[in-house]
């Protein structure tokens, strides 16, 4: 394997990995009341109306950059088997 190589894949993890965590907090925050309740305690609820603006295009971009990331890994894995 070369040294491309290598980053090619640590890139690729990297972003698998940052889709995946981003996913997994902004579906959190969405579908769970877990940042109203902290909001809330902080004394921040003022916010509150602000977060589908947020949080629905961050669950969005997230899913998105895991696709990317997987659909860019397996393209890689296919050309450095077929070729």
């Amino acid at each position: 394997m070369s040294q491309a190589e290598g980053i090619t894949e640590q890139t690729d993890r990297k972003l698998i990995a940052t889709g995946i965590v981003g996913s997994v907090i902004a579906a959190l925050c969405c579908f769970t009341p877990i940042l109203v309740v902290l909001l809330g305690a902080l004394g921040l609820s003022a916010w509150l109306g602000w977060l589908d603006y947020v949080l629905l295009p961050a669950l969005a971009f997230f899913v998105a950059l895991t696709v990317y990331a997987v659909w860019r890994r397996q393209r890689w894995l296919n050309t450095r088997t077929d070729g």
